[in-house]
Order: structure tokens, then sequence, then C-alpha cells
């Protein structure tokens, strides 16, 4: 029997996510987008890419906006009605709303950040969930899975295209540097090696009472 997500990641729930931002410091710089991509076992034992949840977010006030920030993810006007962005503590609730339901329904204790540079994306996600005075932050406080330490392992890349790409998936350029299309290509990374993983080594597949028996076993 293929084990649980609560099981493969001792209890906690691996949630892939990306921010773009108006700079590098979380304390005054912008958050500008936030997408947030479920992960899930399938019925192989196999961890797939579910829900993205994906928020435009306006700038806070006095917020940092640096214009080489601004041009490398393309975007020109922060508070342009047609982004349909959201105040900050509004989109980071609808993030994390999803995320509590399924830490929750899978069993699991609370969310890890996974991320490419993870470090970077749970910076802002935690200073703005402090700046906004949310007190129920789903997830681990210092804890992450980082893509870029995996892929390295796994591909011997670091940077998330040539990743992606040495891991057989598509990458489009004009897509990237978008919060969702970076998510969810992380996803993707991630779950192709931790699926890589599983089948090299059959022990992470199966629970204590399911693994197969060990061919220096007397019983086998």
């Amino acid at each position: 029997m293929a084990l649980t997500i609560a099981q493969r990641f001792r209890g906690f729930l691996p949630v892939v996510v990306d921010v773009e931002t108006g700079g590098f410091d979380a304390r005054k710089d912008a958050l500008l987008e936030i997408a947030a991509v479920l992960l899930k076992m399938n019925d192989a034992g196999q961890l797939e890419r579910g829900e993205t949840i994906a928020k435009q977010v306006l700038p806070f006030k006095g917020a940092n906006l640096d214009p080489a920030a601004l041009k490398f993810i393309g975007l020109k006007d922060p508070w342009h009605p047609f982004r349909m962005a959201l105040e900050e503590k509004d989109a980071l609730e609808a993030v994390f709303d999803p995320i509590r339901k399924e830490v929750k329904a899978t069993g699991c204790t609370r969310a890890i950040l996974v991320g490419h540079n993870a470090w970077f994306d749970l910076g802002f996600v935690k200073t703005a969930a402090e700046r906004c005075k949310i007190k129920k932050n789903p997830f681990h406080a210092f804890s992450t899975f980082d893509t870029v330490s995996l892929a390295a392992l796994a591909y011997g890349q670091t940077v998330l295209a040539r990743a992606a790409r040495e891991a057989g998936l598509s990458w489009n350029e004009e897509e990237a540097h978008s919060a969702a299309y970076d998510a969810e290509q992380t996803a993707d990374l991630f779950c192709t090696i931790v699926n890589r993983w599983d089948l090299m080594d059959p022990h992470t597949a199966f629970g204590p009472e399911d693994r197969p028996p060990s061919p220096d076993d007397p019983d086998a």
C-alpha cells in the first residue's frame, strides 16, 4: 500500500510557492504576486500537481518598488485596475485558507514551503503575514524544501529553466517570471525528483508494514 502524503513527508504537506516582488528586501519591498500549488498523491503513490491558487497583490503602504524588479517581472503599473489585485492581507488569506483546509484534509500537521530558492519566498510570505497581523500562517516557520538543492543533486543544475529541461519538462520563456507559471514549473520539478527517488528507493514508497522483504531477510 502506497504512503499517504502525510506519511511520505513526516506530517508535513508540501506546498509550492512562488512570489514576485518589487525588490529583494522583504521588509521594505512590495509583494506583488503570490502563487501556491497544492500537491497530492495519486493512486499509484506518485506525487503530482493539484490546485493552483494565484493572486495579484497591491503594494502595501510605503512599499518600495525597484524599477529593475518591475521590469524583470514585466509589470508597468502595480495599481492598474486590470490586474484585479487584492490588498496584501486579503491576498494572503485567499492563499492561506485553502492550504489550511488541505493540511486538515490530508491529516498533516503543517504545510512546508517548497520553492526555488525557498528562503526568498518564505521570507516574503512570513514578513507579509506579520505585517498584516495574520496569526495562523500555515507554513513551517523556518524549514523548507528547496528545489535548487534537489535539482543540483538530481540533475547538476540550479537554474529553474535548465533544471526543468533536464528533467524532461517544457519551459516557456514568455510565461516565466509570473508567480503562477514559476510555481507550477517548480511543482512539476519537485514531483519529478521525488517520484524518481521513490522508484530508485522502494523503501520510501511503502509503509513500514508494507515494505518488500530484504534479500538478506531469512524469512524472505
